[in-house]
């Protein structure tokens, strides 16, 4: 770990600085702390200003089939998840409403639905089921299917995002570190800044390393909380644990407001209570729309600031971070505090890169 410096403004030595406090920002800096760093953690705007305080919080999986690098860090991340929530909660006393409640969706084509489900034998090394069953099972909450059939996995799981990244607030501070609006950085600096990192990134690149994506979401007052999540027509349906259910989201690549509700929202809410009728005549809670920062290579870009010593990046979570967090901490930590570059290929900042700039 790199020799810490003392500043007087802070009454404390700091060997780690990160800026952003979404769910890679507050993810890495618990797994720095966990192994002994001094962490400061700067947001202007607080905890889970940005996309880390959407509504939906899916953890799920992608189909066990075609296996790479992402799919095998996603399941080793989505196996952590357990005991990194519970941890987080019992550190600092708040409930991220985390739960693997598993997912169901309609089967489309039977014989790809079945061979994905013995792909999960292997690849999900027998902890967990990709099956074709009766939709009957999971009535009355279930969606629509013409075969009367879906697909049940149990790795799938949920948070609740803006509970899960205030749970990881609430123990950071039991463990001495608070977020703070603006501080001096010091010692290795991690950008976690999503959309604005990704930003800052293209500037100082002078080309695209990746892209703000709008999603539009809404949370709806419908308690499923035990039932398993839904994912029908590239719809996510997430019950959580305070008897909300939430839907989302849109993927806007072209936009006017980044934070305005829409019509694209009016289209889902629109759609989701033909796909699954218990919604039907569901109040809607609240409306969320935001900025989700995707890389270039789909995958987190992790890794060096390239030409800037001392400086690192996590970003690119798109859809995925909640469910890459875990695994993305530690790597992050094993770079930044010990040295060791355990990040794959396809999760490096390179791999965002144009060719001639790699």
């Amino acid at each position: 770990m790199k020799a810490a410096q003392d500043f007087g403004k802070w009454g404390a030595m700091v060997d780690v600085t990160i800026r952003g406090a979404g769910i890679f920002g507050l993810s890495i800096a618990w797994a720095c702390v966990a192994r002994g760093a001094r962490v400061r953690v700067i947001d202007p705007g607080g905890v889970a200003a940005g996309a880390s305080g959407g509504l939906v919080g899916a953890l799920a999986p992608h189909t066990p089939e075609r296996w790479n690098d992402k799919k095998a860090l996603q399941f080793e991340s989505l196996e952590r998840a357990e005991m990194f929530w519970a941890e987080v909660r019992e550190t600092g006393g708040h409930d991220p409403h985390y739960a693997r409640t598993g997912r169901i969706q309609p089967v489309g084509a039977l014989d790809l639905a079945t061979e994905r489900g013995r792909n999960a034998e292997e690849l999900w090394q027998g902890r967990y089921d990709w099956r074709v069953v009766p939709v009957e099972n999971f009535a009355p909450f279930a969606p629509l299917t013409t075969s009367g059939l879906v697909i049940h996995d149990t790795l799938t799981a949920r948070v609740h995002p803006r509970k899960a990244t205030q749970a990881l607030a609430a123990a950071l501070r039991a463990r001495g570190v608070e977020v703070v609006p603006d501080g001096r950085e010091e010692g290795a600096v991690i950008h976690a800044t999503g959309v604005a990192g990704l930003e800052a990134l293209n500037t100082d690149q002078e080309a695209r390393v990746g892209t703000p994506v709008k999603g539009q979401a809404a949370l709806l007052e419908f308690d499923a909380r035990d039932a398993p999540q839904i994912f029908v027509d590239g719809l996510h349906v997430v019950p959580h644990g305070d008897g909300t259910t939430a839907i989302g989201s849109t993927t806007e690549i072209e936009f006017t407001d980044p934070a305005r509700c829409d019509g694209g929202l009016d289209d889902i809410l629109g759609r989701i209570i033909r796909l699954v009728p218990a919604l039907r005549d569901i109040t809607v809670l609240e409306r969320w729309a935001g900025l989700r920062p995707r890389a270039r290579s789909r995958a987190p870009m992790l890794g060096g600031w390239p030409d800037r010593p001392g400086q690192f990046i996590a970003n690119g979570g798109f859809k995925i971070g909640f469910g890459m967090a875990p695994v993305v901490a530690e790597m992050m930590a094993d770079l930044v505090l010990e040295g060791r570059d355990t990040i794959p290929e396809t999760f490096r900042v390179a791999a965002s890169l144009p060719k001639s700039r790699r």
